[in-house]
């Protein structure tokens, strides 16, 4: 039987894969797992009922699924503070800025309006380990906590969760943002209402798109996978530069203000460089994954900045961060990651960071993005093979190997199997987008041949 939990909680269609029923059970097993107010009968450990914050995003089953999560929590005593619609970033932040003993993230990010997700967060605002997402996934078949009385718990509305969140924001700048023209895309999500709040109290001047949601409008033509409309709409404006959110805000990508796209690694870049100068780069490391741009690594390199690889996924970035204490890491999608102020990705303190730098060295976001030259990368997704027996294939490593040789350091390849169906992905940089379209094919064949499925 798969796993429930998938690399970011679990996800699915709602109402046909993500059920009301399915969001109670695991609420009701969270409780049992998460609950430390409580001992395994239902006893109270701590003096008091567990407490969980809950949000979620603004599409229309969250609705639904917030409200059978509450139901489940409240009856296996746990007190919910309800936040409403936030950023998860926010959600995080608040479990820790709240002393909860858990939180709740009703959310599918960057997916659309049909789907939806149930992500929880442990003390302190960090996302589950493996092994507690597993125990909770036993806890299904277990039995529920049942409280009677005074034990079970209560459902508040979190009435001042934005606020805090917003202070918290402002708190993180080491400088106004003043004299900057903003377009904002908040994927008519999450970030809807906070983001335009924090920039404009921050001192910039703010124009929005995509934030009007009706719960069915989430990441539909706009957002961070959308950055054609954010690009229109700064040159439109005449802006300086623009930030662009997912549907639950922990994703930022920008557009410069002559509309070139800047994607998450040419962000990353431009921190490090920032905060390497304040001296707030701990141990002048930088934390990406595997899919980071060669051209990321070799800017890094130029200023005396190492880089730490991991697998795919922010939860390894993540991992990484807090088992080395590093301060900076994050993802070519956008999902940056700083540990000084968060727990996990967020797009809008990278937003702010990201303009607090352009005010403190009078640079434009096009002249700071200039520090990295990004590699043509070649993407090709080779399906319906053994993927499974990509590791130890002589063919394919010697092939690889040769690849590598011909590029003679000035570009990469990487083949990885898809953790979720049977493909491999080729990926190839090179300094020329020929070079690496060449290269990904041959290897792209070689693996079709060597892994094909009886």
């Amino acid at each position: 039987m798969p796993r429930l939990f998938g690399t970011d909680g679990v996800r699915g269609l709602a109402n046909s894969d993500l059920t009301v029923e399915l969001a109670l059970e695991l609420s009701q097993a969270a409780a049992v797992v998460l609950g430390k107010g409580r001992f395994a009968d239902g006893r109270r450990a701590s003096g008091r009922r567990p407490i969980a914050v809950l949000a979620r995003d603004p599409r229309v089953s969250g609705e639904f699924i917030a409200a059978a999560v509450a139901a489940g929590l409240a009856s296996s005593g746990v007190d919910v503070y309800d936040a409403g619609v936030i950023p998860t970033p926010a959600a995080a932040f608040l479990v820790s800025d709240f002393s909860a003993d858990f939180g709740v993230m009703i959310s599918a990010s960057h997916n659309p309006a049909p789907d939806n997700g149930i992500k929880f967060f442990a003390v302190g605002g960090t996302k589950l380990p493996d092994a507690v997402e597993d125990r909770i996934e036993a806890a299904l078949t277990e039995k529920k906590l049942a409280p009677l009385g005074v034990e079970v718990g209560r459902i508040s509305r979190f009435a001042d969760a934005e606020d805090r969140y917003v202070v918290h924001l402002l708190s993180t700048l080491p400088n106004r943002l003043d004299g900057i023209h903003v377009v904002l895309d908040c994927a008519n999500g999450a970030a809807s209402g906070v983001s335009p709040e924090v920039f404009t109290d921050a001192g910039a001047r703010v124009t929005v798109i995509g934030a009007d949601p009706d719960g069915y409008n989430i990441n539909d033509g706009v957002g961070s996978t959308y950055l054609d409309n954010l690009a229109r709409a700064v040159l439109e404006h005449g802006a300086d530069v623009g930030i662009a959110h997912d549907g639950d805000a922990d994703r930022c990508l920008a557009v410069d203000h002559l509309g070139n796209h800047v994607d998450g690694d040419q962000i990353m870049a431009i921190l490090a460089l920032s905060m390497k100068e304040r001296g707030t780069l701990v141990r002048d490391t930088l934390v990406t994954t595997v899919m980071s741009n060669l051209g990321l690594h070799k800017a890094m390199e130029q200023h005396g900045i190492s880089v730490v690889q991991t697998a795919v996924g922010d939860r390894y970035v993540l991992e990484s961060l807090n088992e080395h204490g590093f301060s900076l890491g994050g993802e070519q999608s956008g999902h940056v990651i700083m540990s000084e102020f968060a727990t996990t990705g967020d797009g809008i303190l990278t937003g702010l960071q990201l303009l607090a730098e352009m005010n403190r060295t009078g640079k434009s976001l096009a002249e700071l993005a200039s520090v990295m030259t990004i590699y043509p990368q070649v993407m090709i997704n080779v399906r319906g093979v053994n993927h499974r027996a990509l590791a130890g294939d002589s063919v394919i490593e010697h092939a690889v190997a040769a690849a590598v040789e011909s590029l003679a350091g000035s570009g990469r390849v990487l083949l990885r199997p898809s953790g979720t169906e049977p493909m491999v992905r080729v990926m190839v940089e090179a300094a020329e987008h020929s070079t690496a379209k060449t290269i990904a094919q041959e290897l792209a064949e070689i693996v079709q041949i060597q892994l094909a499925t009886p």
